[in-house]
Parts: C-alpha cells; sequence; structure tokens
C-alpha cells in the first residue's frame, strides 16, 4: 500500500510532464498503480451532498421546532415539498455541527511549583460495615506536582470542608496561596466564576493559611482537571473490591492509600512520581501558622426534659439541673463538647452518622429511679380491719391507675370520717351490687349513719 507521500509525489511527476513508464521506473511501482493514482487525484476533494443547499433552511426549523428533527423532517415536507431522509438528516446535523456547539481544542495549563492547588468533591456509594452508603470524597492536589489526599464524609458543608482542608495541608506540610473549586455553595456564597464572592466564613478560614479560593468559570472543569481526574482512578484502584468497618477505617486506608500508591506512582506527564516532583515543590509552599487551632462549630440548645439536648439527629444527654436552660454546644469532628455558663457539663464522643442515637454519661446522666413498688401505706392501714373491706380495697385498685394512691386515700378518710357500723354495711353492699364509686359509697354510709342514729 502506497503511502500518502508517495502518492503525492506520483501526482508531482506527473505534473512535470514525465511519462508513466518512466515514473514507474524511478518509483519502483508497476505502471497500473501510476495509472490508477492519476485517475484517483481528485479523491481528496470531499462529496459535496445534493441538499447542503438547504442547511439554512434546516437550520431555521431546527430553532423552530426546539431541535427535534422527526418535527423538522415533517416542516420540510409539509410546508416546502422537500424530501430528506431521516438518516440524511441527521448526517447533515452532525456534519456542519448544526446542534452542538463547534468543538474546540483543549489546551493545557502549566504551573509553576507552589502556585496554585486544586480542591473538589464528588459522591460514590460504598460498603461499611456491611451497609451499603452514599459517602462524599473530598481530594485536593498539588497543581504542579500533582500530590493527591483525600478523606471521605457522610456529607460534605462548610464545618466538614474546614475540617478537610486542616488536615489536607498538614498533609502537604505546606499552602499554595491560590485554590482552585468549583461553584458550589459550600464555599461560594454568591455570584459564579471570576465574580463568585466566597462565603465570609471560607474567606477568614483561607486567611488562617495565607490563602485565597477561586472559583472557575461554568461549564469549564478544565480549569481544575488536576483534581477531576483521580476521582476515576479512586473509584477504580482504591474502592474497587474493597470494605470497610467504620468511617475510621476508610478514611484510615484512604490516607494510606495516598501515600502507598496514588502518590508513589510514576505519572507519564510528569516522568516521575508525585512524591518525587512535591520534593521539588515543597520549597516554594508558603509554610504552616505555628498554631492551627481546632476547627469547631457552635450550636445553642434548649435542654429538654429527658435532659438531653439534639445535635444532628443524634441526642446527647446533660445533668438533669440543666432541663429547661440553653447550653452551648461545640461540635468538633471527633468529640462534642456542652458548656453552660461557660463551664464544660458534658463531653462525648462524636457520632457522625445521623442515625438517631442516644449517647450519655453515667456519671452525669443516672438513669431514672424505678417507680416504687408493693402496696401503699393507704392500703397497708385499710388492709386487716374487716374480710369485706379486703376484698373492696382489693377491686378498688384493678380499676385504679398504678397502685391506686388516690382512691384509697379518699377511702381511707371515709373510714375516719364515719362510725364504723355503717361504713362497713355500705361496704358489703357495694360488693353485692359491685359498685366501686367512691361518691356512691359516701351516700350510702351517710343512709345508714341517718337511719342509726337518728331514726330517720
Amino acid at each position: 500500500m502506497l503511502t500518502p507521500q508517495m502518492e503525492e509525489t506520483i501526482k508531482q511527476m506527473h505534473e512535470l510532464d514525465i511519462n508513466i513508464r518512466e515514473i514507474a521506473r524511478i518509483l519502483k511501482v508497476s505502471r497500473n498503480t501510476v495509472r490508477r493514482i492519476l485517475k484517483e487525484k481528485d479523491h481528496l476533494k470531499p462529496k459535496k451532498s445534493q441538499n447542503e443547499e438547504h442547511l439554512e433552511l434546516i437550520q431555521q426549523l431546527m430553532k423552530k421546532c426546539s431541535g427535534n428533527l422527526v418535527r423538522v423532517q415533517e416542516c420540510l415536507e409539509q410546508e416546502y415539498n422537500i424530501s430528506i431522509a431521516y438518516t440524511t438528516l441527521t448526517w447533515l446535523v452532525r456534519k456542519f455541527q448544526l446542534k452542538e456547539p463547534k468543538k474546540t481544542r483543549s489546551g493545557q495549563y502549566a504551573f509553576a511549583p507552589g502556585e496554585e492547588m486544586q480542591h473538589d468533591t464528588t459522591p460514590f456509594k460504598i460498603i461499611i460495615g456491611n451497609k451499603k452508603v452514599v459517602v462524599q470524597c473530598a481530594s485536593l492536589t498539588l497543581a504542579y506536582s500533582r500530590k493527591l489526599y483525600m478523606q471521605f464524609y457522610p456529607c460534605f458543608t462548610r464545618f466538614e470542608a474546614k475540617v478537610f482542608l486542616t488536615k489536607a495541608l498538614e498533609f502537604m506540610q505546606g499552602v499554595c496561596p491560590r485554590c482552585i473549586v468549583d461553584n458550589t455553595s459550600v464555599v461560594v456564597i454568591y455570584g459564579t466564576g471570576p465574580d463568585a464572592i466566597i462565603a465570609p466564613e471560607m474567606e477568614a478560614f483561607g486567611r488562617i493559611y495565607q490563602m485565597r479560593f477561586e472559583a472557575h468559570k461554568i461549564n469549564d472543569p478544565n480549569r481544575k482537571a488536576r483534581i477531576e481526574r483521580p476521582f476515576d482512578y479512586i473509584c477504580k484502584n482504591f474502592l474497587a473490591g474493597r470494605n470497610f468497618q467504620d468511617w475510621e477505617d476508610l478514611n484510615a486506608q484512604a490516607q494510606s492509600w495516598c501515600e502507598s500508591v496514588a502518590n508513589a506512582k510514576i505519572k507519564r506527564s510528569l516522568g516521575m512520581s508525585p512524591e518525587q516532583a512535591y520534593l521539588m515543590e515543597k520549597s516554594a509552599l508558603i509554610s504552616l501558622p505555628l498554631y492551627i487551632p481546632e476547627v469547631y462549630k457552635i450550636e445553642y440548645r434548649i435542654v429538654d426534659s429527658e435532659a438531653y439536648v439534639q445535635l444532628q439527629t443524634n441526642r446527647y444527654g446533660v445533668p438533669e439541673r440543666l432541663i429547661g436552660q440553653k447550653v452551648e454546644v461545640y461540635m468538633f469532628w471527633d468529640k462534642v463538647q456542652v458548656y453552660a455558663k461557660h463551664e464544660k457539663v458534658a463531653e462525648y464522643k462524636r457520632v457522625k452518622e445521623n442515625k438517631r442515637a442516644r449517647v450519655t454519661d453515667p456519671k452525669i446522666h443516672p438513669p431514672i429511679k424505678p417507680k416504687k413498688q408493693g402496696p401503699c401505706k393507704e392500703e397497708k392501714m385499710l388492709i386487716g380491719y374487716a374480710q369485706s373491706l379486703d376484698r373492696y380495697v382489693a377491686e378498688l385498685k384493678k380499676r385504679s391507675r398504678g397502685r391506686g394512691v388516690q382512691p384509697l386515700r379518699r377511702l381511707l378518710n371515709l373510714k375516719r370520717t364515719y362510725p364504723e357500723g355503717p361504713f362497713l354495711k355500705a361496704i358489703d353492699k357495694s360488693l353485692h351490687y359491685k359498685m366501686y364509686n367512691l361518691s356512691r359509697l359516701e351516700d350510702l354510709i351517710i343512709n345508714f349513719v341517718k337511719g342509726d342514729f337518728f331514726n330517720i
């Protein structure tokens, strides 16, 4: 098979009036091959379709039909009496890019050592403790050396963002002055791209490390391709075939994988591993501050009637003396502290998942004392006086709540108030008719008292 350069040479020699026999002898090809090349000298000219003259009309109808090519074909036939096959119509649209924007070449971004770092997140479905959960993978990379760091979180708010960036910058042992992020509301409070306004909370966090956040333009993910591309590698290498016991195990394995695999593998674009390139970049990074404050978030809560405060659907116990009072809840990444009037009253290990858990400390949140069991003092004073009264007390307790303290107390008052004879007669009659209403019992006692003492 002849190369394009050989075919071009044959055509140029023919244009110089060199005959076919001489061309075949010089280039050592057959005369038939030379004749074939000369006959096909116009084969590079693209074939023009007879329907190309309707391109402007097709483009107008596409706007009218919202890009629906089936409707465009019907309109061509019905309104303009132009018949174009559907496959031909789609070929024309693809060839002349009538539907999609023209593709442009993607350039390359060159970064000097210590110039920029990039941060982004993406969701994954993984198995933690034999349960499939959706997690947020946060990662940060240095644009020059491609050194990578990642961690996983149940959700990703500004609190988790500050926790992650603190760990990531400690892992990198330095800071770049510019951090490229996307346009999510975690970092950006208003606007997009160059016009984005960074949230004051995140801007203040960046000042601690002498860095600033910048958002890339909308629909321009290539601007942070240094961090976009590793997500596919994380999915196909780190997460493939792995199970994790809990969040601590997941993040510990993630950091170990970054150190031993991702940053140790030689990259073709670098000609070395990210760890080796990092050694050349480290001196250009901004040093970490001498003191790095621990990331926390303050929430204000009212202690409920069970002496608990709620934080992200989980409840933490506090001393009972604080019921109904306002307390400050400090949420750290791995712990929760409760303060009342600048005094720490409780501290717990933080439950990172929203699973409606109750966390208590028996020392500061003792269990509720069980209710008293056995007969009350009123029952003890009534029992043993008469056999009928014992039966009445037992039936009255069956029809009362708990130990029946209130009705037994009233029955004891009736026994103390009225004479013994009328009282016991009324008890016997109530047992006979199964009447256990104490108001009606008192009416019976009064009637017997009238008959015995006043002879009415």
